[in-house]
């Protein structure tokens, strides 16, 4: 598996975020998740930043069985909820891993399951960069300041790399998670 930042830790991503918003997991509370072990060791010792437009809540200490139901029925480990903020009292989608393979799906508020990421750790790697990506560039900083074109354009290069290392975050016919989330991003 080719990633974009080979030793990422806890320290990268509180760079960005900040301390305060990344929580990384209870090695006790995942260690009976039936995920493989380097998604397992990416939540304890990276953790999960909040992402602006996306991660507003962590589950990481929430239980330790399945409890997010995909509309095909499957059960997913909770990692993480999104809750708008003119919305705050529901949440408006939720991220959970599947048991075995650890692909990371988003269940929206209608109930639709969406395939975000291949792995957590692809997960993990692809809000790091978003993440790195959206508070180092000026355009998608001041996207009001900019041209409607500008942003749009800056969006694509992302999409792209994000597609890149994980093809499952943008989908065979472009409605991966991460490419619905970019398309949407200015609205």
């Amino acid at each position: 598996m080719t990633l974009f930042y080979e030793d990422l830790a806890y320290e990268d991503l509180c760079d960005w975020a900040g301390e305060e918003h990344v929580e990384r997991a209870d090695p006790d509370g995942v260690r009976d998740w039936d995920l493989p072990d380097a998604d397992k060791a990416v939540l304890t010792r990276v953790g999960v930043p909040h992402l602006d437009r996306l991660v507003s809540r962590t589950y990481l200490r929430d239980g330790s069985c399945p409890m997010i139901r995909t509309d095909s029925g499957g059960l997913l480990y909770p990692l993480a909820e999104f809750r708008h903020p003119r919305f705050p009292d529901r949440a408006w989608g939720l991220f959970g891993a599947e048991p075995g393979t650890g692909v990371v799906h988003h269940v929206g508020a209608d109930g639709v399951s969406r395939r975000a990421n291949s792995s957590v750790v692809l997960w993990v790697q692809c809000l790091h960069h978003c993440g790195i990506r959206t508070d180092s560039s000026d355009v998608l900083l001041n996207p009001d300041r900019r041209e409607e074109e500008d942003v749009l354009t800056e969006l694509q290069r992302l999409k792209g790399e994000l597609g890149e290392f994980d093809p499952a975050a943008i989908g065979d016919s472009n409605d991966g998670l991460w490419a619905v989330h970019l398309d949407r991003w200015l609205w």
